[in-house]
């Protein structure tokens, strides 16, 4: 059974503040993400290999966007400070502080 069969996967706009190194303006940029939440349940047909491996899953964020242009120079800056993928049980859950998501 495919992987990507234990998820639901959206695509998500989240804003970030970034600072650009050329002329040091601040600014928002809208930054894509893919948000792949864990099912509740395991698909049907899976066999017990599948069933280990739907135990060890855990919901995930992959970064879709690698460049961003600044809203003043209009240089791009590549987003290389930034987590490529974040990973977090609690995706689906509204009380989860999104701020703080992926940092340690």
């Amino acid at each position: 059974m495919d992987e990507r069969a234990f998820y639901t996967e959206r695509e998500e706009n989240k804003a970030q503040k970034l600072v650009c190194p050329s002329c040091r303006n601040e600014f928002t940029a809208s930054v894509r993400w893919k948000v792949c939440t864990k099912r509740k349940e395991l698909p049907r047909g899976a066999g017990g290999e599948d069933r280990v491996k739907f135990a060890k899953a855990s919901s995930y964020m992959v970064r879709l966007d690698d460049l961003v242009a600044c809203h003043k120079c209009r240089k791009r800056i590549e987003l290389t400070g930034q987590s490529t993928i974040l990973i977090n049980d609690n995706l689906g859950d509204r009380n989860a502080d999104p701020e703080n998501f992926g940092n340690r």
